[in-house]
């Protein structure tokens, strides 16, 4: 095994940087950029049993140090992106790919699992129970420990890949709903999803989104969530997916010095499609200044 390299719920990756789902798309597009199989592997873009076109415009934003969106999930429906979406991809990326799963009840969540679990390409099922940006799904599930546990159980029932459970930081104990996951049989955790916030637009005197708010991504919430990474790798034994910020190669180490086992990338690929090659390219040289002979050193489980 190379010095990069890790495992994510038994399955091997050659390092452990994975695009976060939202700021990939499908692959595909980022393939016209770069050879994408420098990867550790990456999280597709949300996918609902239906077809969604997503929130209204304007549902992007610029904030300090990072941006805020409110685009609601829009994707095409389980049923083409496994018969237009994955076939595509399949031409241009060689390895597991993590499919990201959304829904609005715990029979959508198990639908859309279920079919995506089918897949040869994909290696592991990041089930959102914590987007903030539509309503009467996503978040709602994800800050009641209950309601997490009753969601992880309904999933892993119907599936027979690594589900990881992604985790909203707008709740109180992100701990408790980590452990309720795990209890329910989640094989991981991911998190920090974005935070709840808003723009006002001075001129209108009205909010900068449609939505009104939106989730905050960037370097900004960095600290926020190496935080939360820190608290829920000491209150699980299950790995946990560290994001939130990461922009470089020393936020990697740092993130996982918290207790990630590997780390998404997500606001990061939207200033710089290149962001992710040149973070695993300048990793070995950040790992040799801190005197890291490999990441998989930096992992307690």
């Amino acid at each position: 095994m190379g010095r990069l390299s890790v495992e994510l719920c038994g399955l091997p990756l050659d390092n452990p940087v994975i695009p976060a789902s939202g700021t990939f798309g499908f692959g595909y597009e980022f393939a016209e950029w770069y050879d994408i199989n420098c990867l550790g592997t990456f999280s597709f873009k949300g996918t609902t049993r239906e077809a969604r076109f997503g929130n209204p415009t304007p549902r992007i934003a610029e904030c300090p140090s990072g941006m805020i969106n409110a685009v609601g999930l829009q994707n095409p429906g389980v049923d083409r992106v496994i018969a237009e979406e994955l076939p595509k991809l399949k031409r241009v990326f060689h390895k597991p790919v993590m499919a990201n799963v959304s829904g609005f009840s715990l029979q959508e969540y198990q639908e859309t699992c279920a079919l995506l679990d089918q897949e040869e390409q994909v290696g592991w099922l990041e089930v959102n129970i914590s987007c903030p940006n539509v309503h009467g799904g996503g978040m709602s599930f994800g800050t009641d420990p209950a309601a997490a546990a009753e969601v992880t159980r309904a999933v892993k029932a119907v599936t027979h890949k690594p589900v990881i459970m992604k985790l909203s930081p707008n709740v109180t104990d992100i701990a408790a709903i980590a452990k309720a996951c795990e209890d329910a049989g989640a094989d991981a955790v991911s998190l920090i999803n974005t935070l709840q916030g808003m723009r006002i637009d001075l001129r209108t005197r009205r909010p900068v989104l449609q939505n009104v708010t939106g989730g905050v991504s960037g370097p900004a919430v960095f600290p926020v969530a190496l935080r939360m990474v820190w608290q829920v790798s000491r209150a699980v034994r299950i790995p946990v997916v560290g994001m939130g910020g990461i922009s470089s190669p020393e936020d990697v180490l740092e993130m996982m010095m918290a207790g990630a086992s590997a780390v998404e990338v997500g606001a990061a690929n939207l200033t710089d499609p290149l962001a992710c090659r040149k973070i695993i390219g300048g990793l070995p040289a950040a790992m040799d200044r801190y005197g890291i002979e490999n990441l998989r050193e930096l992992i307690n489980r």
